[in-house]
């Protein structure tokens, strides 16, 4: 599988260029599916705002709206309840899957229910286009600053651990006074894996486990 892990979506040239390395062929000539799961575990975020997602009317953060051949949504807590073979083929068919934001540990949580954490490894030519929990969601774990949400039973800030980093996004962010590279550096301290604080103009491309930071913004990357 290869990697685009953003904080606000392909939001410059420099990100899209990357995407369109990555899908190998034009953005027309692809077929999306975009995954809502996470915004429902945020207290922050509305039915409004996964609607909003969903039919491409996102433009502060564009993931649906970028002209794919086809979109449809594969809603992973609906996926317990049906058939496996139908919904691992649409996911096979797919060339890009598009992860909204909102609850790290909730997407995580329903992507480990729905058998999806499972059988992304396998595929390899398959894009995840994540947006801030989207992208979070890969990393080993996403720091204590970030829980939400938490699992029936309890948990701690463990994610899928696909990379071997963590993300802190929305860097300098107008909207989120909290998210400054001083309380970004407090948070890397805490890890146990390096950390990359990643304003909304910045994404990280990873394939076969090769790292690239495309960016026209501001990041950093910080150790424990």
């Amino acid at each position: 599988m290869k990697l685009l892990l953003t904080s606000g979506g392909v939001k410059n040239p420099s990100i899209h260029n990357a995407l369109l390395n990555l899908l190998g062929k034009p953005i027309a000539e692809c077929n999306a599916l975009c995954i809502p799961t996470a915004s429902y575990g945020h207290p922050m975020v509305s039915p409004v705002m996964a609607w909003q997602f969903i039919s491409g009317q996102e433009t502060e953060t564009p993931m649906v709206e970028l002209g794919w051949k086809s979109v449809g949504i594969l809603e992973l807590t609906a996926l317990p309840s049906i058939d496996k073979e139908r919904w691992v083929s649409w996911v096979r068919e797919a060339d890009v899957l598009l992860v909204n934001g909102g609850d790290p540990l909730y997407l995580a949580y329903w992507m480990r229910q729905s058998g999806l954490a499972a059988l992304l490894p396998s595929l390899r030519e398959l894009v995840w286009v994540g947006l801030s929990a989207g992208s979070m969601v890969m990393a080993p774990c996403i720091g204590q600053e970030f829980v939400g949400w938490t699992p029936p039973g309890g948990g701690d800030d463990e994610t899928l651990g696909l990379v071997d980093f963590a993300m802190f996004p929305h860097l300098g962010h107008e909207m989120l006074p909290d998210n400054t590279l001083a309380n970004a550096e407090k948070w890397a301290a805490k890890l146990t894996v390096p950390g990359y604080a990643m304003d909304d103009d910045t994404a990280i491309k990873v394939v076969d486990g090769d790292v690239e930071v495309i960016s026209e913004g501001q990041w950093k990357l910080l150790t424990p």
